[in-house]
């Protein structure tokens, strides 16, 4: 869900569940206290009404002995002279509230509370009064308001008399303080319980995702880029924390490769230094020889400086690979590209180099299956690197007494593939995804025969990448390795071939 719609849910949940249950209870409270109040007082009535005005219920409450007063009033007043019955209708009052009171001309003769009456004497009626607010009584407002009921009457000698039922306003019966008790702790809950409700839905769709991140954030500055998250991408939050995580993989393959960078390069330093160090060692060697005299003949000393040309143009070697790789490393290789003619091309490259293969006992032999007129796009000369760099390595590991080197050339419609076979030492299965990566050696012992930085094949791949083309090597252990690489053919080649 959207936050946007989080926040209408969160709308509703503080508008309506509290408007629901509120209902819910209220209705429940007033069904029960209803039925309590018709129970207790023998009032039938199933309305909000008779809860949410008290005057009512303690009017009702006292009606049958109202009634029964107006009955002897009418038929037999002389019982008013009774204090027995008198009592008798007193203690009937007693549980709802109210007394009685009798009053002869101006005198009261009876008093069912004494305490109370005392703060109404003064506000009592007069003989036949007419005044009827609630249901046959009246409301007597002030500091101490009473609801009263008065039925006149004459007494046996003719005198004036009224009997009074008065009822305490201030105190509610039990009911209707439970209905107010019940209601203040239904509306308190139901706050709590919506408060609840809603802190732990924001908590767990809202808060917790920014937890979860404050803490992948914190992870993440402490260096541990392990720490993984995961979103829901239906909202806001989710997706922040799935480009957060899209993020936190990123930077780990940035800093993985910064720091495979760092260690390659430790190790091409140690490697160039391993390797400057063997042609510097037998330069200085033969050069001291040359000075002390040890070379003294003209023979030895041409051997000797013969030698030193030699380690000197080793060293020159390395020198060159290695400005060459810092150039495909920062993107600053200028090409230009040409379209050339393959079968020319190769003809040249293997009668160049087959005299230096004659002498290390190496044949090589060239089949070129394409037309002779072919055309591929290509830098004539970083072409020839790649080649020699392939040739140089399969050289270095050719260990038998006759060596063979063949290239092969197919077309593979939009492009060409040279295949560059030798009856080498081979290569490990495992080591074989490997030999394109820069600085990467299969024999780590680094022994003089096969030294080497460990960028020619790395070298042979980016040139051949950047002429969008691909590279790749079979190989198996004990009878040979095949690189295969391709070249795009010229335009106009592909037209004639359409």
């Amino acid at each position: 869900m959207k936050l946007r719609g989080r926040l209408l849910t969160a709308f509703l949940i503080i508008t309506a569940l509290p408007l629901i249950l509120l209902l819910i209870t209220g209705g429940t409270i007033v069904r029960f206290q209803s039925n309590s109040i018709e129970e207790n007082y023998d009032i039938k009535s199933n309305t909000l009404q008779v809860i949410t005005n008290p005057l009512k219920i303690l009017n009702r409450i006292t009606r049958g002995v109202y009634n029964e007063i107006i009955l002897t009033g009418t038929n037999e007043p002389e019982k008013f002279e009774d204090n027995e019955y008198i009592d008798y209708l007193n203690e009937q009052l007693k549980s709802k509230y109210s007394f009685i009171a009798v009053r002869k001309g101006n005198e009261i003769i009876y008093s069912g509370d004494a305490n109370k009456f005392e703060k109404i004497s003064s506000l009592l009626p007069k003989f036949n009064h007419s005044s009827i607010d609630i249901d046959g009584g009246f409301y007597v407002d002030g500091e101490h308001p009473f609801l009263i009921k008065q039925q006149d009457f004459y007494f046996t000698d003719g005198t004036e008399g009224s009997i009074f039922i008065i009822t305490d306003v201030t105190t509610l019966v039990p009911q209707i303080k439970s209905f107010a008790y019940q209601i203040v702790c239904s509306v308190i809950l139901v706050m709590i319980f919506t408060s609840v409700v809603l802190v732990i839905w924001i908590y767990r769709s809202i808060l917790r995702p920014i937890n979860i991140l404050h803490a992948a954030t914190n992870a993440m500055k402490e260096g541990n880029l392990d720490y993984s998250i995961e979103g829901d991408p239906e909202d806001e939050i989710g997706r922040l924390c799935e480009d957060f995580e899209e993020m936190r993989i990123r930077l780990k393959e940035l800093i993985d490769v910064r720091l495979k960078y760092e260690e390659d390069t430790k190790e091409l330093i140690s490697n160039i230094s391993h390797d400057l160090k063997t042609p510097i060692t037998a330069i200085k060697g033969y050069a001291e020889g040359i000075m002390d005299g040890v070379a003294d003949t003209d023979e030895k000393r041409e051997k000797y400086l013969r030698t030193i040309y030699t380690k000197a143009n080793d060293m020159s070697t390395l020198v060159d690979e290695l400005s060459f790789y810092s150039k495909i490393d920062c993107n600053t290789m200028p090409y230009n590209f040409t379209c050339i003619n393959l079968h020319d091309y190769f003809t040249d490259c293997i009668e160049e180099i087959s005299l230096d293969l004659e002498v290390k006992n190496i044949e090589i032999t060239y089949n070129n299956e394409t037309d002779k007129a072919l055309m591929v796009h290509a830098d004539a000369e970083q072409l020839k690197r790649v080649i020699n760099n392939i040739i140089g390595n399969s050289v270095k590991y050719i260990i038998s007494r006759k060596g063979f080197i063949q290239i092969r050339i197919k077309d593979i419609g939009e492009y060409v593939e040279i295949a560059v076979e030798d009856n080498g030492q081979g290569i490990p299965e495992k080591d074989v995804p490997h030999i394109f990566n820069r600085f990467y050696r299969g024999d780590a012992s680094r022994n003089t025969s096969r030294g080497g930085t460990g960028l020619g094949l790395a070298i042979v791949k980016t040139i051949i990448q950047d002429h969008m083309g691909s590279v790749r090597a079979e190989s198996e252990e004990g009878k040979g390795t095949t690189i295969y690489f391709t070249l795009k053919k010229c335009e106009e080649e592909k037209d004639k071939d359409e």
